[in-house]
């Protein structure tokens, strides 16, 4: 497997997870602002020459069926930008309830108060990240 570099998309916040190929888990990087899905790209270049991840992988929001949604699109044209701008091999994997799942871990851990947006959008990168090494296999 290979290092890869997990991206939460949103509007306003964009989560990031590093991904360890060894142990197929992820660790959440702090959340990235965005200004109408634009990030900051500095930041992400900084975080690409920190970790040196082989791969790009960016959740894709779908509705419940599996259908296409206007975010769906913003997703995948972010990834598209990701790949034009950094050179790296991108994928995007299904992050159907990633933020249920994301909110009910770090209630979990520590109620009201762990439930940041930041931490939710990065803990959802965790989480597509993690899903996407067990795809892999």
């Amino acid at each position: 497997m290979e290092s890869v570099l997990g991206f939460d998309f949103g509007t306003r916040s964009i989560g990031v997870a590093i991904g360890n190929p060894i142990t197929g888990s992820a660790s959440a990087l702090s959340a990235i602002k965005a200004k109408d899905g634009i990030p900051h790209w500095e930041t992400i270049q900084r975080l690409i020459e920190q970790w040196q991840p082989e791969r790009l992988i960016i959740g894709l929001p779908l509705n419940m069926d599996g259908s296409e949604q206007p975010l769906t699109l913003r997703a995948k044209k972010f990834g598209n930008r990701l790949h034009g701008r950094f050179g790296l091999p991108i994928e995007f994997q299904d992050e159907r309830l990633t933020s249920v799942e994301a909110r009910s871990d770090l209630f979990a851990r520590g109620g009201y108060a762990a439930l940041n947006k930041g931490a939710v959008d990065s803990k959802s990168a965790v989480i597509i990240v993690e899903s996407w090494y067990a795809s892999q296999t």
